[in-house]
């Protein structure tokens, strides 16, 4: 082994240790079982540990075997957020079944290993194969060194782990191979068998090897990946039986890498991000259901406007960016809200509603050390049951919304150190009747209803002190006045329907030619403007009579003449269109002719509706 400096050698002593330790164990070791082959693979690139191990199992011993015993030390199994094991019996390796996963202390096992059990679905008999593969995925296992960074600096980070395959079993032949992010390494520990291509080290094959073999190895490299460490994340998911499922997440995340030393420049971020802030992360991808709606990102401050979404009919993404940078040891809070297609998500079977939804993150790659979800069942729900595919703390609560009188139950799951690997699904059974569907709508009809009723006695109610006083009077006289304004306004916008019906003649003219078509569209125009101006003559007489028109008359009078100064400006060039056509003039020359009548009209219209406005204001 490489010597390493100074504080990396603090590190390599517990494993020193171990590997004394698990050498005074072989002597206990069982003999029944004999692993012919074990490959691992250890994914470093991320701040959370994959370690795949596939292993050949095969059965030398007289007796049936129903399980197979896989041995961690105290220092990883601490960090182990996840241990999943695949098993297939035979010579030639087929498709996989899950196998149970327990944990448990074998006899005469010291304290400083954990074991676990992997169940076979039947016992391995003499001389049979089983072909096993065992994900665990490991938190918190790269340390940071140096613990503190400049601005400028990468992140170097030490993975510590064993070149050979511990296990209670012998072991024939082992390789390990570890996957890089990329970027240099400092330092790996050195072996004849050790190499380093591109971005994988290889240690390996080491043959015959007794159980409890253990090999102390150290690898010292640059990752920059985001260290997404989220504090708490609380995750409330709320049923709607009419239809929607809002989920809405709120986060405390923080950068779980080396810190910041030092202080940080804004100016040298912007101007070069990728060398001035290399170990930092600027954003988070959130894969949502296909059919999310309704999405927003907001924090204390308000919405943050600088997410991005893009979806398809397989996937909705979320780019969360925050408002600055994560720098090692900074940490930021933010809450994401969706909303998801009922029917997609509750089902029923069996007499019983039940959703099934996901239980973790949305966030790629995210470490969450305390996760809180939230079940907000309907108003009435009852026989509440959970099915989770892990073990959760659950309770129940109460929840009060709108409307509410007993409140709504709130199942709650909380489980610490959840990975991407927990992020399956899990079910929540209910009872609801549909009648209760009907509750709140009938509360807000009869609400409604009462408040309708209220406003109608009030209007028929007489408060005033008597018919003939001058305010009650006034007061019919103004009802009178808005009631002829109104009319006058109807009237008004007639005519500026009857002055789009000659501008589309003269389209229709222009796209056809048929000049018959225009006069006669003239001719009904021109009857239509004296019907209203015999409508609009008596209104006017009865308006101008009144006291209480004072104000509005003046405006009145002014949109009069304003109209049918259009009006004659509207017939005139409808006119020299007409008679231009007639003499087959070119279009330009029509142009010309009506440029100026045309600017008139148009600047006539404006006047007329702004005038129009003002009154219905009035």
């Amino acid at each position: 082994m490489a010597t390493p400096p100074p504080p990396l050698r603090r590190a390599i002593l517990p494993l020193l240790l171990v590997a004394v330790l698990v050498g005074a164990l072989a002597t206990t070791a069982r003999a029944d079982l004999v692993i012919s082959r074990a490959d691992r693979r250890v994914d470093l690139t991320s701040h959370i540990v994959r370690v795949l191990a596939s292993l050949k199992v095969e059965n030398v011993g007289p007796d049936p075997v129903s399980q197979v015993l896989l041995s961690f030390p105290n220092i990883q199994a601490k960090n182990l957020a996840a241990i999943r094991a695949f098993g297939t019996e035979g010579k030639v390796k087929g498709p996989s079944t899950v196998l149970p996963i327990e944990v448990v202390q074998p006899s005469g096992a010291p304290p400083e290993l954990t074991f676990f059990s992997a169940l076979l679905p039947k016992p391995l008999e003499k001389g049979r194969i089983l072909h096993l593969d065992v994900l665990t995925v490991f938190t918190h296992s790269l340390q940071p060194f140096p613990e503190e960074i400049t601005q400028a600096e990468a992140q170097l980070v030490v993975y510590q782990d064993s070149a050979h395959y511990l296990s209670p079993y012998p072991v024939k032949v082992q390789t390990l191979a570890i996957r890089l992010p990329g970027g240099r390494v400092e330092s790996y520990t050195r072996h004849p068998s050790a190499k380093l291509v591109d971005s994988e080290l290889k240690y390996g094959s080491f043959e015959d090897l007794p159980p409890f073999s253990y090999l102390p190895v150290i690898v010292h490299f640059e990752n920059n990946n985001p260290f997404a460490v989220a504090k708490e994340v609380i995750r409330e998911i709320e049923i709607s039986h009419w239809g929607n499922v809002q989920i809405t997440e709120h986060y405390n995340i923080a950068h779980g890498g080396a810190r910041l030393k030092g202080e940080f420049s804004r100016i040298d971020y912007q101007s070069r991000p990728y060398v001035r802030g290399v170990s930092s992360f600027r954003n988070l991808i959130a894969r949502l259901p296909p059919r999310a709606h309704s999405i927003y990102y907001r924090d204390e401050i308000g919405n943050i406007s600088t997410s991005h979404l893009w979806s398809d009919s397989k996937k909705t993404q979320l780019e969360i960016e925050p408002r600055f940078p994560l720098f090692g040891g900074w940490q930021t809070t933010f809450t994401v809200g969706y909303g998801l297609p009922l029917q997609d998500f509750v089902f029923y079977s069996d007499g019983k509603r039940f959703l099934n939804i996901t239980f973790g993150s949305p966030i790629e790659e995210i470490l969450i050390e305390k996760l809180i979800v939230k079940v907000v069942l309907p108003e009435g729900s009852k026989d509440i049951e959970v099915s989770a595919p892990f073990p959760t703390k659950q309770w129940q609560e109460v929840k009060y919304s709108h409307l509410d009188i007993v409140g709504r139950p709130v199942v709650v799951l909380e489980k610490p150190d959840v990975i991407p690997e927990h992020n399956l699904y899990f079910q929540v059974y209910y009872k609801f009747n549909n009648i209760s569907l009907l509750r709140e709508p009938l509360m807000l009809i009869t609400g409604f209803f009462l408040l309708f009723v209220a406003c109608i006695v009030y209007m028929r109610t007489d408060m005033s002190i008597s018919k003939s006083s001058p305010s009650y009077l006034a007061k019919l006289q103004w009802d009178e006045v808005q009631a002829a304004v109104q009319k006058i306004q109807g009237i008004f916008e007639q005519c500026l329907a009857v002055h789009d019906k000659l501008e589309a003649s003269l389209r229709d003219l222009s796209r056809t030619g048929d000049i018959q078509s225009c006069k006669a569209a003239r001719k009904a125009a021109d009857a239509q403007f004296k019907e209203l101006s015999k409508e609009l003559k008596s209104l006017l007489t009865s308006l101008q009579s009144s006291p209480q028109s004072y104000q509005i008359w003046p405006k009145v009078e002014d949109l009069i003449i304003k109209e049918r100064e259009m009006q004659e400006k509207l017939m005139t060039r409808h006119s020299t269109v007409v008679d231009s056509f007639e003499k087959k003039l070119r279009g330009q020359d029509i142009e010309n002719r009506i440029a100026l009548q045309q600017q008139k009209i148009a600047a006539l219209r404006q006047e007329v509706e702004s005038l129009l406005e003002y009154i219905s204001e009035i």
